[in-house]
């Protein structure tokens, strides 16, 4: 069915009736339109890419998870958005939904600004902007004003 309704491009009230009720913005999006917007910012974001270095680069811990997660316990933490995260020590897991793996656990350094890891939560936000109604949840975050934010060692 979805194959047939892609090949169409069935417009979307018709295939997710639901979904457009509480997305007004795609009641004029065919199936196949949204398909090819959303290969288009994969692509852009090059996502393939992230993933892939986001999950073999060697991450080096800056402290104890134990130590991390009681430094966010006594509230010695900055909430810090995403393009301020370099050098930063993250104080909980920050784990992607999908595919449910952390990418860094508590007391894990973001590095350097073009880190896979900041890279990742970059593309993850430009999606979120892009596709409202289909946000990603990333555990470990949070999203205050379209921007992402995470919880990290007070500087």
């Amino acid at each position: 069915q979805f194959k047939d309704d892609y090949d169409k491009n069935q417009p979307l009230w018709k295939v997710l009736p639901e979904f457009v009720q509480k997305n007004p913005r795609y009641e004029r999006v065919g199936l196949r339109d949204l398909c090819r917007d959303i290969h288009a910012v994969y692509r852009a974001n090059d996502v393939a890419r992230l993933t892939t270095e986001m999950y073999l680069s060697d991450m080096v811990p800056a402290m104890r998870p134990t130590d991390a997660w009681s430094m966010m316990a006594h509230r010695e933490i900055d909430r810090v958005p995403i393009d301020e995260l370099e050098g930063r020590i993250t104080t909980s897991l920050i784990t992607p939904y999908p595919p449910g793996i952390p990418m860094l656990l508590s007391g894990e350094n973001f590095g350097d600004a073009n880190s896979p890891q900041i890279g990742y939560l970059r593309s993850l936000q430009s999606w979120d902007h892009h596709f409202p109604g289909f946000e990603h949840e990333t555990e470990g975050t949070e999203i205050i004003d379209g921007v992402y934010h995470v919880m990290c060692v007070k500087a």
